[in-house]
């Protein structure tokens, strides 16, 4: 009997160590941490855009702030009318209205027409010699040539005489009516002026073309009519070959062709003085 116990107990033993051959699967533990809260999406992202942006128009705000007047006028018309057609009648904007001038005008009738009103006026006609007018591709240039004895301005004087009076206003009258603009030049010849010390030709003439231009908007220009009032002394003599030639003191009134008046608003002359 003990040996049959000590033989159970040794096949007992071998059974218990048999090797089939298989490979032990791996122990797998799993860990669970602690980790953040769910995905927050991407509300963040339109917030962040929304302070770009806003800083980018607070930048733009103030750089426009700092900028010149006439920038500011392009970039608020751009805004206004981005196509630039907003002036036209009947295009797809609701316009203003305004009519589209030609680009150019018939400079040749408009001179026929002042030339027969002066001829029309007994007192203006015999003064036809001393009224010179060109057509050219800046326009209708009309010329008030002086005489020794002073025609449209007595000598030396900055007002204008009565024949000047009579003269700027007429050509007001009739200038007035058309959709031109008009700047306004005085000339002298190069004899120096024999007045005060502090005041010489380009004073002389500045002088005479602003009062050409007051007498004419109070005769009938409007008040927006003229673009340029200038100043050139002896600088543009009419007669070069006789710098004290009498013609070389003059006013000159050049109407101007509708295709030369764009832009000028920032362009006005430097030499316009305040009336007084």
């Amino acid at each position: 009997m003990p040996g049959r116990k000590g033989g159970s107990a040794s096949g007992g033993g071998r059974g218990r160590g048999i090797n089939t051959g298989m490979p032990t699967p791996p122990i797998i533990i799993i860990k669970k941490k602690g980790g953040h809260g769910g995905h927050h999406g991407g509300a963040w992202k339109v917030a962040y855009a929304d302070f770009v942006t806003a800083m980018m128009a607070l930048f733009i705000v103030l750089w426009l702030m700092n900028s010149s007047k006439p920038i500011q006028v392009a970039i608020s018309g751009y805004f206004k009318d981005p196509s630039g057609t907003g002036k036209e009648t009947g295009s797809s904007l609701a316009g203003t209205g305004e009519k589209v001038q030609p680009v150019k005008q018939d400079m040749a009738k408009l001179k026929e027409e002042l030339q027969k009103s002066i001829q029309s006026i007994n007192d203006l006609a015999k003064l036809k010699n001393n009224i010179e007018m060109t057509v050219s591709a800046e326009g209708l240039r009309i010329e008030l040539l002086e005489s020794e004895k002073g025609t449209f301005f007595d000598s030396g004087s900055s007002t204008l005489n009565k024949s000047g009076q009579e003269i700027a206003a007429l050509l007001a009258a009739e200038l007035g009516k058309a959709p031109n603009r008009l700047s306004i030049e005085g000339h002298t010849d190069a004899k120096p002026f024999s007045g005060k010390s502090s005041y010489g030709n380009w004073e002389l003439s500045t002088d005479r073309a602003n009062a050409a231009r007051r007498l004419m908007q109070q005769s009938g220009l409007r008040g927006d009519q003229v673009s340029q009032v200038m100043g050139f002394a002896d600088q543009r003599l009419r007669s070069a070959k006789d710098p004290l030639d009498p013609s070389n003191r003059r006013i000159s009134i050049i109407v101007q062709n509708v295709s030369n008046n764009t832009g000028e608003a920032d362009s006005e002359t430097t030499n316009k003085k305040d009336e007084k």
